[in-house]
């Protein structure tokens, strides 16, 4: 009896390890089958870790982090900007004075260390340019504002062209403005709101092209 006890012990204990030694010889097989594949999941989970949180050395992560980085300075322009063209939207004279200020400070703090040499020289005409014509809508009567405005819209444009940005704006186009010359603004909407001529002529203008 104990004999047949000791038997069946090792008879499943063989059985088991059959089975293990089986499994694992069916997931080599899927392996090796669908290697490609298996390779491709592997790299996309890798990707997207990188791009929540690049915690590695290497170049891929690096790259990441800096776009990152780029896009949240300009998304920070972006959002001034905004800012200030409602307000002229609504013609408050003050909100886009109070704007204008905190677009000059996002230009003064707007490091572009981490851009080629070429495209630093570029960023540093936009931003000197661009924050003069900030300065200028702090400080003025809200028409002198829209007149600035209009030049300072040309800069944050250029300035994306370099920067990127990770939101979807619209490139919208007045052609009534600056003696019919017209001009161009940026929007996060499809909806046309006239910043040149607020509630004179709200709807005057039309979308250019969409950005991102």
């Amino acid at each position: 009896m104990g004999k047949l006890k000791v038997t069946t012990s090792i008879m499943a204990i063989a059985f088991v390890t059959l089975m293990a030694t089986s499994c694992k010889d069916a997931k080599k097989e899927h392996s090796t089958t669908d290697g490609h594949h298996s390779e491709m999941g592997s790299g996309e989970n890798h990707h997207d870790e990188g791009m929540d949180m690049p915690h590695d050395g290497s170049l891929e992560s690096k790259s990441m982090m800096g776009d990152g980085q780029k896009s949240s300075k300009s998304d920070m322009l972006v959002a001034n900007y905004l800012e200030l063209k409602d307000a002229l939207v609504e013609d408050n004279q003050n909100a886009a004075s109070k704007a204008g200020g905190k677009m000059v400070m996002a230009f003064n703090n707007f490091d572009i260390s981490s851009y080629a040499s070429e495209q630093q020289e570029e960023l540093k005409d936009i931003i000197e340019d661009g924050k003069e014509h900030a300065e200028h809508i702090a400080e003025s009567p809200i028409e002198h504002q829209r007149e600035h405005f209009d030049v300072l819209s040309i800069d944050l444009i250029d300035l994306i062209a370099i920067t990127g940005t990770e939101k979807t704006l619209y490139q919208d186009f007045c052609p009534m403005y600056n003696n019919n010359k017209g001009a161009q603004w940026l929007s996060a909407t499809k909806e046309i709101k006239n910043p040149y001529y607020g509630s004179k002529m709200m709807t005057c203008g039309s979308v250019q092209k969409q950005i991102n």
